[in-house]
C-alpha cells in the first residue's frame, strides 16, 4: 500500500499511530509540508457477545500497532526513503474505550469495553439515582460530562461490580486502568520492563474522573464512582517526550504526542482559533468547537472537553463537543447485519439511485441517543415505510440520518455559543462519500469544506509529536495551506425545515423504548 511520492528533498518525518474503533493505521508525514508519505492499515475485530455489548481484544489492538509500523517502515524502504528520517511518533486513539490489565503479568484482565458499548445502562441508572435530585448532569461542573454509558468511569465501575478478575486484581493492587492510549504507551515504552502508565489531558477528560479545571484526578469524582486512584495513569500534556519506543523497527524513537482522536482531528484541521470547529465522520460523528482557554459548560446537551494542551507549560484549550454514537457504524450494520451492500463504499451508488428517501427516516439509536439527548433507553427505528420503499431508500435514509444528527448538534452549538456557524470543516472516512457531503450541506444550510487530504486525525497526532521534538512548527505563518473541496446547499430553507421537522418526529418515536411497556409509552406520549 506504499503511496508513491514525487522525488524531492524531504524534510524530517513524523509517524502517527491512529488506533480507531474499526482499524489501526500508521501514517508517516513530512514535518515541513504536512504531506502524507505512506501509510498502512489493518481492520480490528469488534465482538458483540451480548445485546448492547461491544468488545475488542487489547492484545489484538497492540499487535496491530506493531504490524502496521513494521509494514509502513518497509514501504519507506521500497520508496528509497530512509526510515531514520522519522524523528518522533504520535498516538491518537478511540477515546473512552476501557482497558484493564495486570501489572504483574502485563495481561489484560478482560476484553476492552468499547466506547459505544451500552451494557452499563443499569449502572448509569443506579448512579443517577444516587445523584442529588437524580440529576444526570450533577457532575458536569467538575468534569464537563453527563452520566452516560459513553464514559470510561462508568465502564470501570461496571467491571468492578461484575468481573471477578478485576475485583481480585484491585484488591491485590495489581490492576491498571487506562484508555487505549495508556494501554499502548505502557506496552510501547517497555511494559513489564519499565513501561510508563500515563495518559494525556484530552483522553483523561473523557473518563469523568478528571477535574476539567485542575486537570488532575478529582477526589470527589473518584469517591462518587468509588474508584481507587491507585489504578489510574498519570495525566500529562498532549505534546511532550513521554518515553522511547521499545521493540520493532523504530526502537529508540521518542513517543512525544498523544491526543484523543477527535481532538487530534481538531489540531489536524488547524482549528487553533476560538470559534473554529470541525466534524469528523467515522464510526460515530463528532463535532468539536474551540472555546479557547475557557471551559464552557453547555446548557444544550453538549460536552465540555479538553481540546489540547501542546506542552507542559502551554495553555489548556477547551472545546464544546457534540457526540453522535452511530454514523459509519450504521453503514457497517447495513453491510454486515442486513447484507444490502457488499462493501461500505457501495452505499453511495445505492443511495444515489433514488432521488429522495420518499418519506423514509432512519434513527440509528443502536446504543441509545448521544448528544444532545443523552437518552440511553432510545433504540433504532426505520419509519415512514410503504410498499414502494426499497433498500436504496433505506440506504439514503441512513446517510440523511448522519446529516440530521449533525444538524441537531450544530443547533445546540449555535445556542451555547451565540454565534451561528457559517461553514463546517469536515474530515474522516465517510467524507469520501460525496453524496453524504452534499446532503450535509443541504440539510445544514451552510457550506461544507473538506480537506483534499482526509487523514487529519493522524496528522494532528503527528503535529503534536513533531512540535514536542522541535521539527514541526505550529506558528500560523508556517502552517501549510490546506487544499479543499467545497459543497454548497442546493435546497430551499422551506424544504430543509420540513424534512428536519419530520426527523425530529422520528427521533421522538425512538425514545423511551427499552424497558418500557405500551401503556407507559402512551402515558409518556
Amino acid at each position: 500500500m506504499a503511496n508513491q511520492v514525487p522525488q524531492r528533498e524531504m524534510g524530517p518525518l513524523v509517524g502517527a499511530v491512529d488506533q480507531g474503533t474499526s482499524s489501526t493505521r500508521f501514517l508517516v508525514f513530512d514535518a515541513k509540508t504536512a504531506e502524507l508519505i505512506t501509510f498502512e492499515q489493518v481492520e480490528i475485530e469488534q465482538k458483540f457477545p451480548k445485546e448492547g455489548w461491544v468488545d475488542e481484544d487489547p492484545k489484538e489492538i497492540l499487535q496491530s500497532v506493531y504490524d502496521v509500523i513494521t509494514k509502513a517502515v518497509q514501504n519507506l524502504k521500497d520508496l528509497d526513503i530512509d526510515p531514520g528520517k522519522i524523528q518522533a511518533i504520535g498516538i491518537t486513539n478511540q477515546r473512552e474505550t476501557t482497558v484493564v490489565w495486570d501489572k504483574t503479568t502485563g495481561e489484560p484482565l478482560c476484553n476492552a469495553i468499547v466506547w459505544l458499548d451500552s451494557r452499563t445502562g443499569p449502572t448509569v441508572e443506579a448512579l443517577i439515582d444516587k445523584a442529588p435530585g437524580k440529576n444526570k448532569d450533577y457532575l458536569q461542573p467538575l468534569c464537563g460530562l453527563p452520566l452516560s454509558t459513553y464514559f470510561s468511569a462508568v465502564k470501570l465501575r461496571w467491571l468492578m461490580d461484575n468481573n471477578e478478575a478485576v475485583q481480585q486484581a484491585i484488591k491485590e493492587d495489581r490492576c491498571m486502568f487506562g484508555t487505549v492510549d495508556s494501554w499502548l504507551l505502557w506496552n510501547m515504552t517497555g511494559g513489564l520492563n519499565g513501561g510508563l502508565h500515563i495518559t494525556d489531558v484530552t483522553n483523561a477528560s473523557r473518563t469523568m474522573l478528571m477535574n476539567i479545571n485542575t486537570l488532575q484526578w478529582d477526589d470527589k469524582l473518584c469517591k462518587f464512582f468509588d474508584i481507587p486512584k491507585s489504578v489510574l495513569p498519570e495525566i500529562r500534556s498532549s505534546a511532550e517526550v513521554y518515553g522511547t519506543l521499545k521493540g520493532g523497527p523504530l526502537t529508540g524513537l521518542p513517543i512525544s504526542g498523544v491526543l484523543g482522536d477527535q481532538q487530534a482531528a481538531l489540531v489536524g484541521q488547524t482549528c487553533f482559533t476560538k470559534g473554529m470547529a470541525k466534524n469528523t465522520y467515522g464510526t460515530g460523528c463528532f463535532l468539536l468547537y474551540n472555546t479557547g482557554e475557557e471551559a464552557v459548560l453547555s446548557k444544550n446537551g453538549l460536552l465540555t472537553t479538553v481540546a489540547y494542551k501542546l506542552g507542559k507549560d502551554k495553555p489548556t484549550v477547551y472545546a464544546l463537543e457534540g457526540s453522535i454514537a452511530i454514523a459509519g457504524a450504521c453503514v457497517r450494520w447495513l453491510r454486515d447485519n442486513l447484507g444490502i451492500i457488499k462493501e461500505a463504499a457501495d452505499i453511495e451508488a445505492l443511495a444515489a439511485s433514488v432521488e429522495s428517501t420518499h418519506g423514509t427516516y432512519f434513527v440509528p439509536a443502536f446504543s441509545g441517543l448521544y448528544a444532545p439527548y443523552w437518552q440511553t433507553d432510545a433504540r433504532g427505528i426505520i419509519c415512514g415505510l410503504t410498499q414502494f420503499t426499497t433498500k436504496a431508500h433505506i440506504a439514503r435514509a441512513a446517510l440523511e440520518a448522519v446529516s440530521f444528527q449533525t444538524r441537531e448538534i450544530l443547533d445546540a452549538m449555535n445556542q451555547d455559543c451565540g454565534i451561528p456557524m457559517q461553514k463546517l470543516q469536515v474530515d474522516g472516512g465517510m467524507t469520501a462519500n460525496n453524496l453524504l457531503m452534499q446532503l450535509q450541506a443541504d440539510l445544514l444550510g451552510i457550506t461544507v469544506v473538506k480537506p483534499a487530504m482526509p487523514e487529519t486525525t493522524a496528522l494532528g497526532a503527528a503535529m503534536a509529536a513533531g512540535y514536542a521534538v522541535g521539527v514541526w512548527s505550529l506558528a500560523q505563518e508556517d502552517l501549510t495551506a490546506i487544499t479543499t473541496d467545497t459543497y454548497t446547499p442546493s435546497i430551499t430553507q422551506e424544504e430543509r425545515d420540513s424534512r428536519y421537522d419530520k426527523w425530529k418526529l422520528a427521533v421522538q418515536r425512538s425514545m423511551k423504548w427499552e424497558g418500557h411497556t405500551a401503556g407507559e409509552q402512551q402515558k409518556q406520549g
